[in-house]
């Protein structure tokens, strides 16, 4: 979660059938108290976060799917943050 003090930087990952995009937003210079910002899909599944809540959702998320078996192949692969 941490980024260097340059802008704005994204985390892009894409699910197979049925496509779905998943991006996370990090913007260390944000002045306000969300710098992390989260988006499902297209649609109206965006959220603000706090680091605080970013690291406990992160956690969260975690243990969850954990229990869920084997991760996809999909998953398996180096995301690098972008510039938009």
């Amino acid at each position: 979660m941490t980024t260097p003090a340059n802008g704005r930087r994204f985390y892009r990952l894409r699910t197979p059938e049925p496509a779905t995009a998943v991006s996370v937003r990090v913007d260390a210079d944000r002045p306000d108290p969300y710098p992390v910002y989260l988006a499902v899909g297209a649609g109206r599944r965006r959220m603000s976060l706090t680091p605080d809540e970013a690291w406990a959702l992160w956690r969260c998320l975690s243990e969850a799917v954990a229990t869920l078996g084997t991760p996809p192949d999909y998953i398996r692969t180096d995301i690098r943050p972008a510039r938009r």
